[in-house]
């Protein structure tokens, strides 16, 4: 079993900044993609930014060039530093990861961390 925990969500004026974290524990061998998603009130849950399996980063067009993706192989963690970030912006952040493991492949969640930004 492998528990993802993330941190670092809160509320934010629109303009300033955020960083999350999110930290992989358990049993498995190695991460081969890990991320971050969002889920605003009233939509689907859509891709923020990630490093896929292949080793490069996907990002949504809507946070390029605002957010950075980066991780702490050492400390199974990724981090999410948002910056300039907007009302629309606000959602719950989940933290995604495919653990390697004997047999195959598995994939996680964590519980999600909120992001509110206020006009």
């Amino acid at each position: 079993q492998v528990q993802l925990v993330e941190s670092g969500g809160g509320l934010v004026q629109a303009g300033g900044s955020l960083r999350l974290s999110c930290t992989a524990s358990g049993s498995f061998f190695s991460i081969k993609a890990m991320g971050w998603y969002r889920q605003a009130p009233g939509k689907q849950r859509e891709l923020v930014a990630a490093f896929t399996k292949g080793g490069t980063t996907n990002y949504a067009d809507s946070v390029k060039g605002r957010f950075t993706i980066s991780r702490d192989n050492a400390k199974n963690t990724v981090y999410l530093q948002m910056n300039s970030l907007k009302p629309e912006d606000t959602a719950v952040y989940s933290c995604n990861a495919v653990t390697v493991v004997i047999g195959g492949e598995n994939g996680y969640w964590g519980r999600g961390t909120q992001v509110t930004v206020s006009s």
